[in-house]
């Protein structure tokens, strides 16, 4: 899925770097992940946002330009939705015409990033303009501990009531939920995240909806293991990021034409059979 991604070049071409005011010559390899320390991921003390980590934003990027995605859910607010911003508006820019005269998207270049932090939108929001007014919205909802198929998770509250395309899982973390399951809850150190909201959406996903999960392999093989439909998991060890994407025949003529659109002729769920 990234073998044909030059970072570096596409950083450049999409000045990514100057997104987020970082001197390439300075930040070194863009592939190498930064070295973090035991504890820098699960401290529940730490209210600082990480740095911008080059490579996990130029996939995210990639991907939403590379499969002219339309519609984003995103699970945490922060740098990425800066990214999905700035994929979106080229999408519309290069696409939106023929978006709009032949498929049925009610959403059409939109990123919804839902939050279970208030203060945490209100600092973000600022980081935007009137310009992406019209793109970017942010959705807060409570988390709360709960269960599916009998199994401890977490869920949000209230979701919007939306048709994604692409779906970013980076939140929340384990330490903000409400309420436990029988004493058990992921806040503790030892212990991940593990989101189920997006097992609630399955049914109404469309075939051709890609799933990209930062990390949190645990979460990611989760909802893995409790899908009912037909979806492609891959973990990429290296980039720390696992990939599902819902390989099924089209629901129909529209579904069928905007995966011709966004994904090519050769996508494997137009020859699939179930």
């Amino acid at each position: 899925m990234f073998a044909n991604l030059d970072y570096l070049t596409w950083c450049r071409e999409n000045k990514l770097d100057e997104l987020f005011k970082i001197d390439l010559k300075s930040y070194g390899d863009l592939t190498l992940k930064r070295p973090k320390s035991v504890y820098e991921t699960v401290d529940p003390k730490n209210t600082n946002p990480f740095p911008p980590e080059l490579d996990d934003l130029i996939r995210l990027h990639y991907l939403v330009r590379s499969r002219k995605v339309t519609t984003i859910l995103e699970f945490g607010v922060g740098k990425s939705t800066h990214i999905f911003v700035d994929a979106l508006q080229k999408n519309k820019k290069e696409f939106g015409d023929f978006v709009s005269k032949n498929l049925r998207r009610a959403t059409p270049f939109e990123i919804y990033s839902i939050d279970n932090s208030k203060s945490w939108i209100q600092k973000c929001k600022k980081e935007f303009n009137k310009n992406t007014a019209d793109i970017v919205n942010f959705f807060y909802s409570d988390l709360e501990m709960t269960t599916f198929n009998g199994r401890a998770c977490t869920m949000y509250k209230k979701l919007p009531n939306i048709c994604p395309d692409f779906i970013y899982l980076d939140a929340p973390d384990q330490f903000s939920v409400t309420g436990d399951v029988r004493g058990i809850s992921t806040r503790a150190t030892d212990r991940q995240p593990m989101a189920a909201d997006i097992l609630l959406l399955e049914p109404f996903l469309l075939p051709g909806t890609l799933i990209a999960v930062d990390g949190r392999n645990s979460n990611a093989r989760f909802l893995k293991n409790n899908f009912q439909r037909n979806w492609r998991y891959q973990e990429f060890k290296n980039e720390d990021v696992n990939i599902l994407e819902l390989i099924e025949p089209p629901l129909g003529y529209l579904n069928e034409k905007q995966i011709r659109f966004c994904l090519g002729d050769n996508w494997p769920g137009l020859s699939v059979t179930l």
